[in-house]
């Protein structure tokens, strides 16, 4: 005797319209730059290190493997090192000055949290860093 086999389709439809949000993670992004209060820090420059992190939906993506379907995180990289490059006095302007080039140049993004961390920071005792972090 032979088995029967039956097959059955699925009545569900694939629901294309749905989000697949994700997080890129760019992280301890390394510069040397003159940003800080003190005429000195402006001078001698000091280094900082950059985390970015960009919420997006990467459904499209995904299925496409296409770089133009998804947040170019090379072109977020740029955007970091440009800001980076102009002098500030405090870390939070340059945080925000990130952020709004990430939501000006970036279209997709539709969270980010930047992390600015200045190395061996001249604050009359020793520590590793400190940062300033900031989220839109």
């Amino acid at each position: 005797m032979f088995s029967r086999w039956i097959v059955l389709k699925s009545s569900k439809k694939t629901n294309f319209t749905k989000k697949s949000m994700g997080t890129i993670h760019i992280e301890a992004m390394e510069f040397y730059a003159f940003h800080g209060h003190y005429k000195e820090e402006q001078i001698v420059g000091n280094k900082f290190l950059v985390d970015l992190f960009l919420e997006t939906d990467m459904k499209r993506a995904a299925e496409t493997d296409d770089l133009h379907d998804a947040v170019n995180y090379q072109i977020a990289y740029k955007l970091v090192k440009r800001e980076m490059e102009t002098k500030s006095k405090l870390l939070e302007n340059i945080a925000s000055r990130i952020l709004d080039a990430v939501y000006n140049e970036l279209p997709g993004v539709t969270h980010a949290k930047v992390t600015v961390r200045k190395m061996n920071p001249p604050m009359g005792g020793k520590m590793r860093s400190v940062n300033v972090s900031l989220s839109r």
